[in-house]
């Protein structure tokens, strides 16, 4: 097994645009031609658009694009940029006066991050569309939907820290397996490598962490608002071939990447979804690739904390450990 870029695997490109000002952004997967394509949501509390076309039971096999973004259920017009930008382009089923593109979506909460009242609108949408079709940008770091991403929410904004989105691929022989993850959890961070905390909630003095699992052990008093500024969102991408409803169970298994990596996770103030496409045509057994995802999902999640970059006065792993 070697480890490749995720934007080595063919058929799908990948656009990115974000307002680094107001703090937040989109990144969206293309694929032309139609991607299958499933998805498992495990949060309490999506923002999404046109889920239901991934159910096996619907009819549509493809859709054309993926979009994660910013802006929670605000964000979700970033949609309707895509949509017409591949309409523009001729993409999408035929109708015969003219061409639907079907586009998914999912948006995590960036309104406290920046400037609340900017968010992913259709011209954004549009523009990461054109810039996936004509110019693909795909980065790790604050780029796209991790622009205004954070992680270690548990007792507010005032001790949390920088995350961004990040990505992780593999290939044994003609497989490749691979995962975006835009990183915006109410948990802590682990390297599931060694159990480490990489990121997660700070302690008062701002060089160590605390435990948010034990945070909320302090009490079992019942909380009616507690701090929802939060969801984690990944696209698994294979050049396996596989089906609607395999798709949805692989996305499943790549939550096992979240509980890895990211603690506590799956709250009912998370929106966590995974979706996973097929983009190719190898043989390739459905266990395989399930275990594999959960994997390139657990080591995306610990790229997207090593190469944020501190921003709106929330500090980066990095300049963590420079305090060290």
């Amino acid at each position: 097994m070697k480890e490749i870029s995720v934007t080595d695997i063919k058929n799908i490109k990948i656009g990115q645009v974000e307002d680094a000002a107001a703090g937040t952004g989109c990144t969206v997967f293309l694929c032309e031609d139609g991607m299958r394509a499933g998805l498992d949501v495990r949060g309490g509390g999506p923002a999404s658009r046109e889920s239901q076309l991934l159910n096996p039971l619907m009819a549509a096999q493809v859709v054309h694009a993926i979009v994660l973004a910013g802006g929670s259920a605000f964000g979700l017009s970033a949609g309707s940029g895509v949509m017409r930008y591949l309409e523009d382009q001729g993409i999408g089923y035929d109708v015969g006066v003219t061409k639907v593109p079907l586009v998914v979506q999912s948006d995590l909460f960036d309104l406290t991050v920046g400037d609340a009242f900017v968010r992913p609108d259709e011209a954004m949408g549009y523009a990461a569309a054109k810039q996936a079709a004509e110019a693909p940008n795909y980065r790790d770091g604050n780029f796209g939907a991790g622009c205004g991403a954070t992680v270690g929410k548990i007792a507010g904004m005032a001790s949390c820290m920088k995350s961004g989105i990040g990505s992780f691929a593999v290939q044994i022989g003609s497989l490749q397996v691979g995962a975006v993850v835009a990183l915006n959890a109410l948990g802590d961070i682990y390297d599931a490598k060694d159990g480490k905390q990489i990121a997660g909630l700070l302690a008062e003095d701002g060089k160590t962490f605390r435990s948010s699992p034990q945070f909320i052990e302090k009490s079992i008093k019942v909380v009616k608002n507690r701090f929802a500024g939060n969801t984690t969102l990944a696209v698994i991408i294979t050049n396996a071939y596989f089906e609607k409803t395999a798709l949805c169970k692989i996305a499943g298994m790549g939550h096992d990447g979240y509980a890895r990596s990211i603690r506590p996770v799956h709250t009912s103030f998370d929106g966590d979804s995974i979706y996973a496409v097929s983009v190719g045509d190898v043989a390739a057994d459905q266990e395989v690739v399930g275990t594999l995802a959960a994997e390139v999902i657990s080591e995306a999640i610990v790229r997207a904390v090593e190469n944020a970059e501190s921003a709106y006065g929330f500090p980066s792993a990095k300049e963590v450990r420079k305090k060290i």
